[in-house]
């Protein structure tokens, strides 16, 4: 069978047409995939070539792997680069401080040790920090231990070292302080404010020790905001990935198919209207998705976070999507949904992306060893119809809740339902269609109305 013949699919599901195509297909799907799982083993064996595993099922041997899974996803061949000659010419300040960074991680934690390098040890003791809730003081206590047990680890002298090593990798986060009202937040113009001059809330609540008695401030509401700039600039500082995100245009068929975003009119209609920002293949075009969830796991407790991810199109389709390569921009913590008060939160990252579709931000390119100006352009949402009303402000419920009829919704309220109904669908039909013309199935009337023109 031909893999671009689709004449099986029209037949009926019964008929032995169908059912041998669908045969055919799962066939010919299977021999490709088994091909990919061999090319999937084969990198892995080789990219692990050097990295010592453990031999056992302890849960501290799958945390360890956890993390040199996260530092290869993250970092990939970046200590590869460094060793090429003349790497370094092109670098910009930012850049050399980074691979200066992961040049040195690389070292052993102490002489013969296998299991951790230094940065790898820097990121578990980080990460036990966070999960365990450790203060900074006690953190640094227990570096300080660690020290005086082995003495010649290479590990940072406190918190605040270890944090910097944190944000110079490009992986630190900014607690911003919201109002409890979502009405705005405590940034920019804004920062030193005590109190919120929409509604007039503090900016703090008391929270009493119940052994102590002593009363602290803490913040009301964080908004924990990750920046984009520092997560695009090291994709290019990495070879694999630099090149991964030119394939859509070196690597992408131009065969007329849809097989990714870059073959939509969505795409080329950006190219036509921007050609400055086409002309760089560089250039990075994003997608942005949220969703409330409760990240609490019962559903006695109402609660709901908002977390707001990027995805990256220009990669291609069977890497764009994966974890590894989507970014979390930021967590609007709950314990109620934003709503429509959304746009308060999304103002950080709004104020990013006209940075980097206006201007554009000095970037570091491993495979050309130049800098460059890279920019990126927001062209999709992706959500379910609810939150399409929150980014998009407009509602997907009442009399004009279709975002595509917009101001001419066909809607009726039932009164003894109490709902509001939609039934001017038939209008998307074609003109000879016998629907339009079925009364009784409908509301009792014919539909001659031409159907709306997108937006």
């Amino acid at each position: 069978m031909d893999v671009g013949d689709k004449s099986w699919m029209d037949p009926r599901r019964f008929t032995d047409e169908y059912i041998h195509g669908v045969n055919d297909f799962l066939d010919k799907a299977f021999e490709r995939a088994s091909k990919e799982m061999k090319y999937y083993v084969l990198v892995r064996r080789f990219s692990s070539r050097n990295t010592p595993h453990p031999t056992n099922d302890d849960e501290n041997f799958d945390r360890q792997d956890g993390i040199d899974k996260l530092l290869q996803d993250t970092f990939r061949n970046v200590a590869d680069d460094l060793r090429h000659e003349g790497v370094r010419k092109g670098l910009s300040e930012d850049a050399k401080r980074f691979f200066k960074l992961v040049e040195e991680g690389k070292q052993e934690l102490y002489p013969r040790c296998k299991n951790f390098s230094k940065l790898n040890f820097t990121i578990r003791l980080y990460l036990f920090k966070c999960i365990h809730k450790l203060s900074n003081v006690a953190f640094s206590d227990l570096l300080d231990l660690i020290k005086e047990v082995i003495p010649f680890a290479q590990i940072p002298e406190s918190f605040y070292k270890a944090k910097k090593v944190i944000k110079d990798l490009g992986l630190h986060y900014e607690k911003i302080h919201a109002c409890t009202n979502d009405c705005m937040l405590f940034w920019n113009d804004t920062a030193k404010f005590i109190k919120y001059s929409v509604c007039g809330s503090s900016r703090w609540k008391n929270v009493r020790d119940d052994l102590t008695n002593k009363v602290t401030q803490l913040q009301a509401k964080v908004l924990r905001h990750f920046p984009l700039k520092p997560r695009l600039q090291r994709i290019f500082m990495c070879s694999e990935t630099s090149v991964a995100m030119r394939w859509h245009d070196t690597e992408r068929p131009k065969d007329g198919n849809l097989r990714h975003p870059a073959d939509g009119e969505a795409w080329k209609d950006f190219d036509s209207l921007h050609p400055d920002f086409a002309s760089d293949a560089r250039n990075v075009r994003l997608g942005l998705s949220s969703d409330g969830f409760n990240p609490f796991r019962t559903m006695s407790i109402s609660h709901s976070t908002w977390p707001v991810m990027l995805m990256n199109y220009n990669l291609s389709p069977w890497i764009c999507m994966k974890p590894e390569y989507i970014m979390l921009s930021m967590i609007i913590t709950g314990p109620s949904s934003p709503g429509n008060d959304i746009d308060v939160y999304l103002q950080p990252l709004i104020a990013e992306l006209k940075e980097l579709r206006e201007v554009g931000v000095e970037t570091y390119d491993t495979v050309t060893n130049q800098t460059f100006m890279m920019r990126a352009a927001l062209l999709w949402t992706i959500s379910d119809f609810p939150a399409l009303a929150m980014l998009s402000g407009w509602s997907t419920k009442g009399k004009w809740a279709c975002p595509t009829c917009n101001h001419n919704t066909y809607s009726q309220y039932l009164k003894h339902s109490h709902k509001m109904c939609y039934l001017a669908h038939r209008a998307f039909l074609p003109h000879d269609h016998p629907y339009r013309r079925d009364k009784k199935s409908f509301n009792g009337k014919e539909e001659l109305k031409v159907a709306p023109t997108p937006l």
